[in-house]
Parts: structure tokens; sequence; C-alpha cells
């Protein structure tokens, strides 16, 4: 399959996981969705990953967010790396992680890279919206961790400008400053952005964040 693209639809899947089976959508319900996969089980840095995940899973529930693990491996497998991850994270997993040993939900998102590893999954995320939709795609390299503290950054980002006509600027972080999008007239912004705002050029007014 191609390369997914931001809009385009997130594929559906029934997959065997740590917390039983599950059809991928039906899942999701009205939630956003958090898809990630990782190289293999039982690495060093995998296992920082998902404890961490383990960790921000209240972030991700305040953000209407299901956060859901991919490998490669078996449930066995799963089952038994988990006992690693809870011990040195000190946590608990507390989400499923797929068990895809056939790569098919891996082929389905792409998330094999030959050229970067013939047998093994890249670092990819996904932010799916509950439209079911690509919101957001990021592939790391095997050899670097993820920022999940970004992605809750991300997620923040999609579901405000989701709502209100505003988009986030660089480096933007929760309760500060947002730029109104172009679409929205000089003589519309009073009712729309009734906080009022700075027109630093014609085409970058900025406003305070409009849901806090």
């Amino acid at each position: 399959m191609a390369t997914l693209r931001l809009g385009d639809m997130a594929p559906d899947f029934t997959a065997q996981t740590t917390e039983g089976p599950l059809q991928f959508h039906d899942w999701l319900g009205d939630s956003w969705g958090v898809l990630f996969s990782h190289p293999a089980d039982f690495t060093p840095v995998c296992t920082t990953e998902l404890g961490t995940v383990a960790h921000y899973l209240p972030e991700f529930t305040k953000r209407n967010t299901k956060v859901i693990a991919l490998s490669i491996d078996g449930l066995s497998s799963h089952y038994e790396w988990i006992k690693d991850i809870n011990e040195t994270q000190h946590t608990t997993v507390n989400f499923p992680i797929i068990a895809d040993e056939d790569k098919k939900i891996a082929l389905l998102y792409d998330m094999l890279h030959p050229n970067a590893s013939e047998n093994f999954t890249v670092r990819s995320v996904f932010v799916i919206g509950p439209d079911k939709k690509v919101k957001l795609t990021l592939t790391y390299p095997a050899s670097t961790g993820r920022n999940f503290d970004e992605l809750l950054r991300v997620i923040d980002s999609l579901q405000l400008t989701a709502q209100y006509s505003v988009a986030t600027p660089a480096n933007w972080k929760d309760g500060e400053r947002v730029v109104i999008t172009p679409a929205v007239k000089d003589e519309d912004i009073a009712a729309k952005f009734p906080k009022g705002f700075e027109r630093i050029k014609p085409y970058l007014r900025m406003t305070p964040q409009p849901n806090k």
C-alpha cells in the first residue's frame, strides 16, 4: 500500500492484542487515537518508550485519546516483555500491544522500510481523529526514542485547531497565544475572538487561546 498521507482514512483492521482481540475503528469509537510501532520486543529504547506511555496514559485519557502499540512479535513475547517494562520503568503497562506476526498491519500502515531494516518496523506514529482520518504521521529511526511530550503538544494543537479558526505557532504550548487563520477577515475577528487580537502583519494576527 502507498504511504498514508494526512487526511487519508486510517485503515481498519482486526488484531490480537495483550488486552484481547479488537476491531480498530470500533475500539477507537469517538476517541482520538495514537497508533505507534516499535521495532521489536525486549529492545532497550522501546522498553523506555512503552514505560513512558504507561506513565503518560492519564494525560492521553484527559485528551480523549486512546493509545495502542504494535510490533511484529507474538502475544506470548509481549506478555513476557511487559513484565520487564513494568519492572524497569516502575509502571504498569495499561494499554494494548498488537501482535502482528504476519506483518499485515505493518504493511497496511507502511511501517516496514526495507532500506532501514528488512525485518523490523520503524518507529512510526499515527494520530487519528474521531473521524478515523490520519491527522499526523511521524517516523523515527530505530535508534531514536520518541518525545511523548511533543506528541501531547501536537494533540493539543490538533484538537484546538479542529474546533477554532486558529493555527499554533512554532514551539507553541497549551495556554499560549495562537495565530488567527488567514480565512478569517479582520472585520469578523471581534465576533469570533472576543478576547481581542494583535495585528502584527496583515497575515499575522495573534489572539489568546480561545478555549482557555
